[in-house]
């Protein structure tokens, strides 16, 4: 029996899933809709991966965890490596594209940018306050102009002189949107200026200051958007590289992170039938106020965060 290491991408957007085997080849891979149920979305995601395993020969021996709620899955999987966004996703491109400089990275509600010289990170920025410029903005827009978000990008490429939005703001995007088409403007012309507004968005505000440099590693959801990665090309003025697994990237690099960290955990998949679920309370035992986070399994608490200070500290068995 080989040996399988499970990564787990967990966001407020989409779960994302991968095992790769000992030579960091991906076995089966799984992406869903969180639907802002982060256990839910995770038993499901599980579930699939081990439909897709199937009765290959693989044993599950450790388990890596990012996003959003990575404490929270690492304790339900009983993970090995819990780590942030920015080291899974470092660790993940370099793995396959050992002489990446530059990650640009557009989710379904946040975007990254991750600076790397040498195979180390030098700088990074997060927006994680403004949805224009992101998975959800770019959806809502072709949901407003009817068509397809799996369209956008291709529609994009037939416009020969793309309409100019005002992206700095979701609300002022929106209402030129609607300025634009009610004057006149071609829908492939909107749909390009949009693709063109989320680069500039992104340039103006988590690019600023930083030294971009070849070669630029493009991923996320929105890095399968052909119109956004061709406005990216035009920007930079230097070619942009899509992997076809840029969307999985933080699970893969964090599945590569749990193989490399050499501890073996226990994992099943019967989990998926378990009973988990979280009670928040603020502890009262000092100016603090600390918002306190229990796990419990059943009726057994497996784990608690959120103290700063021993007040509010839980013993878990």
């Amino acid at each position: 029996m080989k040996k399988g290491y499970l990564g787990i991408d967990i966001g407020s957007i989409s779960t994302k899933g991968v095992v790769i085997d000992e030579d960091n080849n991906i076995l089966v891979k799984e992406y869903i809709w969180t639907e802002g149920d982060p256990i839910g979305a995770v038993k499901r995601l599980l579930t699939a991966l081990g439909n897709k395993l199937g009765d290959d020969d693989v044993k599950i021996v450790s388990v890596g965890t990012t996003g959003s709620a990575r404490k929270l899955i690492g304790v339900m999987t009983n993970a090995s490596v819990v780590k942030n966004e920015i080291t899974a996703h470092a660790i993940g491109t370099t793995t396959l594209h050992p002489d990446v400089r530059t990650i640009f990275e557009i989710g379904g509600q946040d975007s990254k940018i991750i600076i790397i010289e040498n195979g180390f990170v030098t700088d990074y920025a997060m927006n994680t306050l403004c949805a224009a410029g992101t998975g959800s903005f770019l959806s809502s827009q072709a949901h407003r102009l009817g068509v397809s978000v799996e369209d956008f990008g291709e529609i994009a490429l037939t416009s020969k002189k793309p309409t100019t939005i005002a992206a700095r703001c979701t609300v002022f995007a929106e209402s030129d949107l609607v300025h634009k088409a009610q004057i006149g403007h071609k829908k492939e012309d909107i749909i390009a200026g949009l693709c063109k507004a989320v680069v500039t968005n992104y340039l103006n505000n988590i690019g600023k200051g930083k030294k971009i440099s070849p070669p630029i590693v493009f991923q996320g959801g929105v890095s399968k958007n052909v119109g956004v990665k061709k406005a990216f090309e035009e920007a930079v003025g230097h070619d942009v590289i899509v992997d076809e697994n840029g969307h999985l990237m933080g699970a893969f690099g964090v599945a590569v992170l749990a193989r490399k960290s050499k501890i073996e955990r226990p994992f099943s998949f019967d989990i998926i039938d378990a009973d988990f679920k979280t009670r928040g309370f603020e502890c009262g035992k000092c100016a603090n106020h600390c918002e306190i986070i229990c796990v419990y399994k059943g009726d057994e608490l497996i784990d608690s965060w959120g103290n700063k200070c021993d007040n509010g500290a839980i013993k878990v068995k």
